[in-house]
């Protein structure tokens, strides 16, 4: 049995998608549907069993599924301004230690959402090399709280049995439910079919013009083809960055999403709240020569490319689902 965290949500529910095209459909998926538009995700999907997240550790632990062959653990908040520190050390943290002992024991493959949120403000690069992890100060409590589980994987000798994915931008299907956590691609979608323009924030930084802030854009589908590549090559471990390993700016996104939808573009820049000036990342950019290094052969969708197959082929068809 594969085991699917966040089975629902956003690379989750992807993943399972992906398992079934790789002919896989004895999964468990862990999510926490609530009155969430989520479910959706699994229409489509083929899967053994579905269970509610705080029901699952416990019947884990109780041995109630045997012979899990691997935990792809992508369940977790994802929201960058959550406040509710005790929430995400609970869920973000401790949740994933317990599933981690659990894998180890039991000889499981496992893998886990980290974030490029454990870089903080990039001022010490963007380098996944182990040994500069504890020197890595995250902006937010939502960084810190992946920042806190990479480190327990290190000082726990676990770096040799599990694969970290530090994601960076990642944009693509199945992620409409996402509220203000969606992608600016698909915000910027909605907002072009609606005003025929496109809102960015201003920049506070003397180096970065307003939209000019770089980040690193990463399709989803490309995600997914590098966690099935790691699902099979289990002599590969160790905590990666997982983007495009090129920065590109806000201004290039919006363009590429006007393009895509055959429009010439219109950018307006628009005050960046109070509450994220002081912890806004200007650059974002990830180097992706250890995974080159380890063999990954995916051949990565640039942003025109990525940002041309999802509205083209999802968006602009009403259909945000894989």
């Amino acid at each position: 049995m594969h085991i699917v965290t966040g089975g629902a949500g956003f690379i989750g529910s992807g993943f399972v998608y992906r398992l079934n095209q790789m002919g896989l459909d004895d999964i468990l998926i862990v999510d926490n549907l609530g009155s969430t538009e989520k479910w959706k995700n699994l229409v489509n999907l083929r899967y053994r069993d579905y269970i509610h997240k705080d029901e699952f550790l416990a019947k884990l632990e109780k041995g109630f599924f045997p012979y899990v062959e691997s935990v792809i653990h992508m369940g977790a908040c994802s929201s960058t301004t959550e406040k509710d520190a005790d929430y995400l050390m609970s869920n973000n943290f401790h949740y994933s230690k317990r599933l981690a002992r659990f894998c180890r024991e039991s000889s499981a493959r496992f893998i886990y959402a980290s974030s490029a949120a454990t870089y903080g403000d990039g001022e010490l690069g963007f380098n996944d090399d182990h040994a500069t992890m504890t020197d890595l100060r995250p902006l937010n409590m939502y960084g810190y709280s992946k920042q806190l589980f990479d480190l327990w994987v290190k000082r726990k000798g676990l770096l040799d049995h599990v694969v970290g994915l530090k994601f960076f931008n990642v944009f693509g299907p199945n992620e409409y439910h996402k509220e203000d956590m969606q992608s600016v691609v698909r915000k910027a979608y909605f907002q072009i079919k609606e005003t025929g323009r496109v809102r960015l924030f201003k920049s506070y930084h003397p180096q970065f013009g307003h939209g000019e802030q770089k980040r690193d854009f990463v399709y989803l589908k490309d995600c997914l083809e590098v966690m099935a590549w790691f699902l099979e090559k289990k002599d590969v471990n160790g905590i990666f960055n997982l983007g495009y390993g090129r920065a590109r700016t806000w201004n290039d996104l919006a363009k590429a999403v006007f393009q895509a939808m055959d429009l010439e573009p219109e950018i307006e820049y628009m005050d960046m709240p109070e509450t994220l000036r002081g912890k806004y990342q200007y650059y974002t950019c990830a180097p992706m020569d250890k995974l080159e290094q380890a063999g990954c052969p995916v051949a990565f969708h640039s942003l025109e490319d990525g940002v041309r197959d999802y509205v083209q082929n999802y968006l602009s068809r009403n259909d945000p689902y894989l």
